[in-house]
């Protein structure tokens, strides 16, 4: 059993390890290639270039470059959902600062990387159903980091309604962020978070206020 362990280990990796390591290449290397030239320009060759390896371990980890472009997007969201909720949670209990904290970080990051930006708000759109399906995902993920859910998932229609409000939120916010990181990034990241933080102080405004109504 040892001695076929040690047959499968390879500069300190077994199969696996390097399997997910060339993974991690390809996934990386596209983020690159679609912030250069966007997801409908890109080439497996091109990302396999970039990454340094041959198509074969393209089709090892991914079924078409559809799939690819699903994996940056988590990639790239993942990190950044991580990052937001982290200082959301620093900025402690107030719900104002919090929401001001996940979007600075939000908007900082946008300006700081802009290739993952690319895929994160331009590169997604307009795919395939699939794509749709992560991208929604992905949005009740933001609404969540900015606004922590209160309601019981099992209101029926009042949640969905509830979830209406907060979806319709973070699309303002996203609007705000494309139109931005499409003009060069024209104000400071403190301006458009202002501006970002009113539109959502207007979504709960309304949610506070079908509350009171018992809308919500």
């Amino acid at each position: 059993m040892a001695s076929s362990r040690k047959a499968r280990l390879y500069g300190g990796m077994d199969a696996e390890e390097r399997r997910a390591e060339r993974r991690l290449k390809l996934i990386n290397a596209a983020i690159e290639v679609y912030g250069e030239v966007g997801y409908r320009g890109a080439t497996v060759k091109a990302i396999c270039e970039a990454a340094e390896l041959t198509e074969r371990y393209f089709y090892e980890s991914f079924s078409n470059s559809e799939a690819l472009l699903i994996a940056a997007y988590d990639h790239v969201v993942g990190h950044l959902h991580e990052e937001m909720t982290a200082a959301a949670a620093a900025a402690g209990g107030d719900a104002e600062m919090r929401l001001r904290a996940a979007l600075t970080l939000y908007f900082t990051r946008l300006k700081e990387h802009p290739k993952p930006a690319r895929v994160f708000l331009l590169e997604i759109s307009g795919i395939s159903p699939a794509v749709d399906a992560v991208k929604l995902d992905a949005l009740r993920v933001f609404s969540d980091i900015l606004v922590p859910p209160t309601l019981d998932p099992r209101h029926g229609d009042k949640a969905a309604a509830a979830t209406l409000l907060s979806i319709g939120m973070v699309g303002a916010v996203i609007s705000i962020a494309l139109r931005w990181v499409s003009k060069q990034y024209p104000q400071a990241v403190e301006d458009v978070v202002a501006i970002a933080a009113s539109f959502c102080r207007v979504a709960l405004a309304e949610a506070d206020r079908r509350r009171d109504l018992h809308l919500l």
